[in-house]
């Protein structure tokens, strides 16, 4: 199965899901120049955030720990440990910031 992530109105091919590990991020690298951060949980579902850290401006949230708290999947970020919600991509340490979530299917 494709794995697909919508970014800028269009569907994109990313990869074949069977790619992804369960537990561990990947990251690709979108047409604009962006990167997304490409996560499955243990169930299967499919996750897609900013692979860029606000806080330090690095490309380096599909390397984060995964995680949960309230029942919450989160990634922290490898840096400075900041966690960000898989599924709102807020940020859990700093309600301020946010990075951007993307619809991502398999098909």
């Amino acid at each position: 199965m494709m794995l697909e992530l919508s970014h800028a109105g269009t569907w994109l091919p990313i990869c074949d899901a069977s790619v992804l590990t369960p537990g561990r991020g990947m990251a690709a690298l979108l047409p604009d120049g962006a990167q997304a951060a490409l996560f499955q949980d243990r169930t299967g579902r499919l996750y897609a955030i900013d692979n860029r850290d606000p806080f330090t401006g690095a490309q380096v949230l599909s390397r984060g720990l995964l995680g949960s708290a309230a029942g919450r999947l989160f990634v922290a970020s490898p840096l400075l440990k900041q966690r960000f919600d898989l599924e709102t991509g807020r940020c859990l340490d700093d309600e301020d910031v946010s990075v951007a979530v993307f619809p991502v299917r398999s098909s």
